[in-house]
């Protein structure tokens, strides 16, 4: 068996590889490539790389590529982790959010904006890689943020190509809430007994179910966080917010329901959070250069993306292993909520087998959640448009439906420094 990370460079790569080598009965990997465009850093992630599967006793190989093609052909599996324009390019969108006087972030608002058309054309080009080279049937699994929005642009542009979106947040919340039950408990429980029942986009959902062993537990669950809420003068959320939803929000909706507190924070500027990252990486390169380590140091979870490994490689477990495990992931909704678009991709539980990903029928969430997924979604759609034709006119339209996007009036200022400060990316808007 074959995979390809694309993006190998990445600081999370030595997670994941741990993630292979704790899987490698079940998932009998052969060949792990991982592919960068930049070598120098995808020599120092992956020489990390191949001395941690070495000292596991080599189980399968690791090797280095700087071509795209080389790296996906013949693969059973190919995952996308790249960042275009690496950190500073993310530094851009946040401080170009900041100096419009909005929400500076990289995956919500005018810099998750910026980040989608740089991304999209690329992502796009790999799928189609993926339909040429990879083994037939081969599944595409994208780490790549926007997730939801990078996902949306596969399921409508590379439908011939098996894809799904996979982010960490659900895991993350889920492994939280966890932890909220066990204090309660006292009782230690193995996380495949639990399971989370949530529903939205990417980085806009909300969460409204949690069972152990098939019990569903929410409403104790639910007064828990409502009790901190009202006992914790520095909760993320509020208590009202709480009981009116009876859910609780994936914490990126803080951007949407407390817009001038995040604003605030983003006036106490430097570090913005792209600036903290780069000192974070620049760290972790050193020590993966350094020719005696063979596990990953404990400063990685400075990084983020907390359960990274667990996400990935248990996912491509369940696949090739016809396991039928549910996984929240990002996929076109095809009728597994009835009352909404079935090609609107969402982020919702999902059952992983052989034959592919396949939604969990669920119900539609409230109007209170609705008319705010249905104002992102389209943002999301004019945005795919804006990124695969380079078409302004649609770029200016998501601009304009985005809740967090400028006034009217300052639209087309925004969208010209937008496309201006990351014009060496955006080929479809400015020619090769």
């Amino acid at each position: 068996m074959k995979v390809a990370v694309i993006g190998g460079g990445s600081t999370y790569t030595p997670e994941l590889v741990n993630g292979f080598l704790d899987r490698v009965r079940e998932f009998p990997l052969k060949e792990l490539w991982l592919m960068d465009i930049d070598e120098q850093r995808l020599n120092t992630v992956g020489g990390f790389a191949q001395r941690m599967v070495k000292a596991k006793g080599s189980p399968f190989s690791v090797v280095l590529s700087t071509n795209q093609r080389e790296a996906i052909a013949d693969s059973d599996y190919v995952t996308t982790q790249l960042r275009v324009g690496q950190m500073p390019a993310r530094r851009e969108d946040e401080y170009l959010g900041q100096k419009h006087g909005l929400i500076g972030q990289e995956t919500t608002g005018v810099g998750g904006m910026a980040k989608a058309l740089r991304t999209i054309p690329v992502i796009l080009q790999i799928a189609s890689d993926v339909e040429e080279l990879a083994q037939p049937g081969a599944l595409l699994v994208n780490f790549t943020n926007p997730a939801g929005l990078v996902t949306q642009a596969l399921h409508q542009h590379a439908p011939e190509v098996t894809s799904v979106g996979v982010c960490n947040a659900p895991i993350t919340a889920k492994m939280g809430i966890l932890e909220h039950v066990e204090q309660e408990s006292g009782e230690s429980i193995d996380p495949s007994r639990a399971e989370l029942d949530t529903l939205g986009l990417n980085h806009l959902s909300w969460h409204r179910g949690f069972s152990i062993d098939g019990e569903d537990i929410w409403p104790r669950v639910l007064e828990s966080y409502i009790a901190e809420a009202k006992n914790d003068p520095e909760s993320d959320w509020d208590a009202n917010t709480l009981e009116a939803l009876r859910m609780l929000p994936n914490y990126y909706l803080e951007y949407y329901y407390y817009t001038d507190r995040k604003l605030a924070d983003q006036d106490k500027w430097p570090p913005s959070r792209a600036e903290e990252v780069m000192e974070v990486e620049k760290n972790l390169l050193r020590m993966y250069a350094d020719p005696g380590l063979q596990a990953p140091p404990e400063d990685l979870m400075k990084r983020g993306g907390a359960y990274y490994s667990t996400v990935a490689t248990q996912l491509l477990n369940a696949h090739y292993n016809d396991l039928g495990e549910t996984h929240v992931v990002n996929v076109a909704n095809n009728g597994a909520v009835s009352d909404w678009p079935a090609d609107w991709v969402l982020e919702l539980p999902a059952e992983v087998n052989k034959s592919g990903i396949h939604p969990l029928p669920a119900k539609p969430l409230p109007q209170e959640c609705f008319g705010l997924i249905a104002q992102v979604k389209s943002y999301e759609l004019l945005t795919v448009e804006a990124a695969v034709n380079g078409n302004r006119q649609a770029a200016f339209q998501a601009l304009l439906a985005h809740p967090l996007g400028p006034a009217a009036d300052k639209v087309q200022e925004l969208l010209e420094d937008m496309l201006e400060i990351h014009r060496q990316y955006l080929p479809n808007f400015w020619g090769a």
